[in-house]
C-alpha cells in the first residue's frame, strides 16, 4: 500500500501502527518520528510562521484564504506520478494543513481513484476513533484497537487521579498569541480531564478569539502557551506582547509564576502523543499528584523574578526550562 499522508497527527498514527514502510509522502510539518522527515513533502505552507510575527502570520493567512489561493501549495504532480492508494487528509482547519476540498478536487481525474480517508476531530474520543479509521483503512484494525487501547488506559490512569483532587484552578490555554486567542475543540476537555476547570475554551468548538479584557476578569491562576505549530523558541519571539497589555503582572498566574510554555506538538496534533499533552497538563495543573511525566525540552516555565524587571521585551528572557 502507498500512504500519502497530509497531516501530521495521520503520519505519525500510521508510524504507531507500523506503517511507516507504506508512508510514500507527507506535509512540510510532518517531522515525528524521525524517519518522517526522510519521505518526499507534498504540501508546503505559503505563510512561513519561522520569520513571521504571530500578527504577521494570522494577516497574511486571513488574506489568502479570503483571495480563494489557499494557505498551501500541493504537488498534484505527484499525486499522478505516484498515484498513491490512501490519502490522510482534513477539513477541520484552513491554516493547520491542506483543506480537504483541495485534495478532492486534485483527485477528480486521477485512476484508479485512491480511498480519502478525512480525519477532522473535535475532541479526545474522536481522536482515539480515527486511530481506529486509520487501522480499518490500511488493514491493521488489530494493532490500531491495541494502540487504542494503551492510550485509554493512561488517560483512565490520569482522570483517576485528578478526580480525588482538592482543587481545580483556573486555566488558560493560549493557542495564538496575537489576535488572542483560547484553545478550543479537545483541549478545554483536556483541561477538564487533569482536574482543572477552563472558562474561557470552548470544547469540540475552533479556537476562540478573546478580549483581554475577558482574560482580566477571569483572572486565570494557570497559564499555559501552545501556540499552535510553535516550538518553545518561536513562542518566545511573541510573549512580549503579553507583556504589554494592563494588568498582565497582576494576573494570578503572573504573580505566582504559573505561566508555562509548551511544545504545541502534544496538543495540536490529535495523534498519538496528545495523551502525553494531557500528561504534561496534569503534572503542571496538580504538581502534588504527578511528578515525572514531562518530557526534557518540551516545557519552559516563568521566573517570578520576572516581576522585577517589567520591561516587555525582556520577558523571553525568564523562561527557564522545566525541571521535572
Amino acid at each position: 500500500m502507498k500512504i500519502c499522508s497530509l497531516i501530521p497527527s495521520g503520519t505519525e498514527i500510521l508510524f504507531a501502527l507500523g506503517l511507516g514502510d507504506h508512508v510514500a509522502a507527507v506535509t512540510q510539518f510532518c517531522d515525528y518520528p524521525a524517519e518522517a522527515r526522510s519521505r518526499p513533502v507534498v504540501s508546503r505552507a505559503r505563510v512561513d510562521t519561522a520569520v513571521l510575527t504571530a500578527r504577521e502570520a494570522a494577516d497574511i493567512t486571513n488574506a489568502l484564504a479570503q483571495s480563494g489561493q489557499g494557505t498551501y501549495v500541493f504537488d498534484v504532480e505527484w499525486l499522478y506520478r505516484e498515484k498513491p492508494n490512501l490519502i490522510l487528509t482534513q477539513d477541520l482547519c484552513r491554516v493547520c494543513d491542506l483543506e480537504a476540498s483541495r485534495v478532492m478536487q486534485a483527485i477528480v481525474s486521477l485512476q484508479p481513484p485512491p480511498e480519502v480517508l478525512v480525519l477532522s476531530p473535535k475532541n479526545l474520543a474522536d481522536i482515539l476513533n480515527n486511530i481506529n479509521r486509520v487501522g480499518k483503512a490500511t488493514g491493521a484494525a488489530v494493532k490500531a484497537e491495541a494502540l487504542r487501547h494503551q492510550i485509554e488506559c493512561r488517560i483512565e490512569e490520569i482522570a483517576s487521579r485528578t478526580a480525588l483532587a482538592e482543587r481545580r484552578p483556573r486555566v488558560f490555554v493560549i493557542e495564538w498569541l496575537e489576535p488572542l486567542a483560547a484553545g478550543g475543540h479537545w483541549m478545554p476537555e483536556m483541561v477538564k480531564l487533569v482536574g482543572g476547570e477552563d472558562r474561557l475554551g470552548r470544547p469540540n468548538e475552533p479556537s476562540v478569539l478573546l478580549e483581554w479584557e475577558q482574560v482580566l476578569s477571569y483572572d486565570p491562576e494557570i497559564i499555559i502557551m501552545t501556540p499552535c505549530s510553535c516550538p518553545i523558541q518561536r513562542t518566545l519571539r511573541d510573549v512580549h506582547h503579553l507583556a504589554r497589555q494592563p494588568g498582565w503582572w497582576d494576573i494570578r498566574a503572573v504573580r505566582d509564576g504559573e505561566v508555562y510554555i509548551v511544545n504545541s506538538d502534544y496538543f495540536v496534533r490529535p495523534g498519538p502523543r496528545v495523551v502525553q499533552g494531557l500528561e504534561i497538563m496534569a503534572q503542571l495543573i496538580h504538581p502534588e499528584l504527578f511528578e515525572n511525566l514531562i518530557p526534557a525540552k518540551s516545557v519552559a516555565k516563568l521566573d517570578r523574578l520576572a516581576r522585577e524587571d517589567a520591561s516587555p521585551e525582556k520577558l523571553a528572557r525568564y523562561f527557564r526550562e522545566f525541571a521535572s
